[in-house]
């Protein structure tokens, strides 16, 4: 899946120009917690959130320095700081460059994105133009869609097994899966060992997750909790 297929199309703007006030009601309105900035062309600009409205001086937020911390924090910072505070328009107070994605983005660079930049949406630009954007929500809901379509798959044991087998031989963490799952009547039972309660949980998800599987049975030990240590390649 891409940008394209999960994106908000009917995105919320606004300029440069906007007065805080009127970015304030306008949140407050949609019922959303932020919007791409765009110019007179429509070209986006910046982004602004609820996250910059935090620090304001009519709320006795603003960011405030003793002596010593002022002195090494340096004036451009601080001259920074009071305009955002005290910033009576969208400009004053938006984060520019803000990075966006193309229509035909996968949802798992748009995934690393918001994790990576701590952010909780990404615009959706053609042409320098916002075309939608790709919030968290969104990726939840794409998430619950597939949950539901494939919740409901069947597939005989041999399937389902190779299917097992295929993730895990993709996954660096496991150690020769082959002899330790068996497929009865779309029950997987899980046997062999594994380092770790998380590994062992692990095995337990990719099993959960293979489409056609109705339970799953799991019998792995746990070396971290035995007396005797993990040999490689065991």
């Amino acid at each position: 899946m891409n940008a394209s297929d999960i994106m908000t199309r009917d995105v919320v703007t606004v300029s440069p120009e906007t007065t805080v006030p009127e970015l304030v009601q306008l949140l407050l309105s949609r019922n959303i917690s932020g919007a791409p900035v765009v110019d007179a062309a429509g070209i986006m600009i910046g982004i602004v959130t609820e996250g910059d409205l935090v620090r304001r001086a009519e709320l006795g937020t603003e960011k405030k320095r003793g002596g010593w911390l002022a002195f090494f924090t340096g004036t451009s910072t601080m001259a920074q700081e009071y305009v955002r505070s005290h910033g009576t328009k969208v400009s004053d107070i938006m984060t520019p460059g803000v990075v966006a994605v193309s229509r035909d983005t996968p949802l798992a660079e748009i995934a690393d994105l918001i994790e990576d930049r701590h952010v909780r949406r990404v615009p959706v630009v053609d042409g320098g133009k916002v075309v939608g954007i790709v919030s968290r929500a969104n990726l939840l809901r794409a998430w619950a869609s597939l949950a539901s379509e494939t919740s409901t798959a069947t597939a005989d044991d041999t399937t389902i097994r190779t299917a097992l087998l295929d993730e895990l031989a993709h996954q660096n963490w496991t150690r020769r899966p082959e002899n330790s799952v068996v497929v009865s009547e779309g029950v997987v039972h899980l046997w062999g060992l594994a380092a770790t309660e998380e590994e062992k949980r692990a095995l337990e998800l990719a099993a959960e997750r293979t489409p056609g599987v109705h339970a799953v049975r799991n019998h792995i030990v746990v070396l971290e909790s035995e007396p005797y240590p993990l040999l490689l390649g065991a």
